[in-house]
């Protein structure tokens, strides 16, 4: 089973801590701040009261044991560098930081941080997409500059086949799944017929899927239904 170390639990730390417990994996939890580790007991195998920025202490914990460490101090940028260094020098095998500008991105990744994270910027680009079409579910941005969006069947998709459409050369776009009633199936073939507000997956690098997905507050078209709109 997979460990994390979580440092920092305010709350960005506590959710990560819950949601890694819900996951079904062993979480370490340390904070400065006795009221936060309290918080986070029932989603932790440990937790303890420290200050990360002292080598000892860090040392005592054995951070290369632990699969990934998360450094999820928010409000003291100087602590939160100083234990990405310390996790680093330590051994740590991942360190995943937490930033929330771009400065503060390239001094973690230079000084030990193995990947960063904006979580006040993800979730403020998520909700942005997610929020701006009624036919948009879900987005998921992947690495590589690469996105998968849940969102209803195009009108004029209705009735028609993944092979009259021709989906992947037209639009350079993968359809990864479709769902029909409360299951989603994963086996796309030809010869499958979308129907009306039906919710589907769609797999694809973000220049193509931009051209693919236009829409507004209201509607959901594809770039050929928008150019017939005009």
């Amino acid at each position: 089973m997979k460990s994390f170390l979580v440092i920092g639990v305010g709350r960005f730390g506590r959710h990560l801590c819950k949601k890694l417990y819900e996951l079904g994996y062993d979480v370490m939890a340390i904070d400065r701040n006795e009221d936060c580790i309290e918080q986070v007991l029932p989603y932790t195998l440990n937790s303890m009261i420290g200050d990360s920025t002292k080598v000892e202490f860090i040392k005592s914990i054995g951070v290369s044991n632990f699969d990934s460490c998360f450094v999820a101090i928010g409000d003291d940028f100087q602590t939160s560098l100083e234990t990405t260094s310390l996790l680093s020098e330590c051994g740590a095998k991942y360190v995943v930081s937490r930033a929330s500008r771009d400065t503060q991105a390239k001094f973690l990744l230079k000084n030990g941080a193995d990947e960063v994270v904006y979580p006040e910027r993800q979730l403020a680009e998520w909700s942005a997409i997610r929020y701006s079409s009624n036919n948009i579910s879900n987005y998921i941005e992947l690495p590589g500059e690469n996105s998968i969006f849940e969102c209803k069947v195009p009108k004029s998709w209705e009735g028609k086949t993944v092979l009259e459409l021709d989906i992947r050369k037209k639009y350079k776009v993968n359809i990864m799944a479709i769902k029909k009633g409360d299951s989603w199936y994963m086996t796309i073939t030809p010869q499958i017929k979308f129907e009306k507000d039906q919710d589907i997956m769609v797999y694809g690098a973000d220049k193509y899927l931009e051209k693919f997905l236009h829409f507004d507050s209201s509607n959901f078209t594809t770039e050929e239904e928008a150019k017939d709109n005009d």
